[in-house]
C-alpha cells in the first residue's frame, strides 16, 4: 500500500512498521507529553488502544524491557530501533497490570505477543492510555511516512514506511 502512494521502489532500503496494538491512529504531536510530541526521542506516531496487547510491529530483536514491563524496545535487521511505550506515567505502576511474554535478546517475527496490559488499571492509575511508536534513532532515516488510517489492527495495518539512509 504505501509502496503505491509514495511511489517507494524495492531497490531502496525500506522499513515498514505495522500497529503493534489495534486502536486509533494519532500523530506523535498530539501526544499529551512533551517527550514524546516534541520528538525529543525520535520521530513517529501513537495508537490510543482498544485491546490490551502489544506485539511485534516488525520482524528484530527485543533489545530493552522495561522492569515495569510499560515500554518495550526492537531493533529491526536493518539498525532500526523501536520503542513501543504504553501508555503515559505508566511506569509509576510499578508493572502492575503488564505482563512480558519475551525477555531481552529473543527474536520476534512481525505479530508475536511482547506485552499484555490492562486498560483500566491505566486509566485508573496513570495520566493517558496514549501509546507511542517511537523510531528512536531517527538519524538513520531518510524519509519517514506515516499512515492517515484512523483505526488499526495490531499485527496487521501499517502504520509507518520509511526509507533508510
Amino acid at each position: 500500500m504505501f509502496k503505491k502512494l509514495f511511489g517507494l521502489t524495492s531497490t531502496k532500503k525500506q522499513e515498514t512498521i505495522l500497529a503493534p496494538v489495534t486502536g486509533r491512529l494519532v500523530p506523535i504531536e498530539e501526544v499529551p507529553d512533551p517527550t514524546f510530541a516534541e520528538k525529543m526521542l525520535g520521530d513517529g506516531i501513537a495508537i490510543v488502544p482498544s485491546e490490551g496487547m502489544v506485539v511485534a510491529p516488525v520482524d528484530g530483536e527485543v533489545i530493552s524491557i522495561f522492569p515495569t514491563k510499560h515500554a518495550i524496545g526492537l531493533k529491526t535487521k536493518q539498525g532500526l530501533e523501536i520503542l513501543i511505550h504504553i501508555g503515559l506515567d505508566t511506569v509509576n505502576m510499578q508493572g502492575e497490570g503488564f505482563e512480558a511474554f519475551v525477555e531481552i535478546g529473543d527474536k520476534v517475527a512481525a505479530g508475536t505477543k511482547l506485552i499484555s496490559f490492562s486498560i483500566e488499571l491505566i486509566k485508573e492509575k496513570a495520566t493517558n492510555i496514549i501509546t507511542p511508536v517511537v523510531i528512536t534513532n531517527s538519524e538513520i532515516l531518510k524519509e519517514l511516512h506515516h499512515g492517515d488510517i484512523s483505526e488499526v489492527i495490531s499485527g496487521k495495518t501499517e502504520i509507518m514506511n520509511m526509507e533508510l539512509k
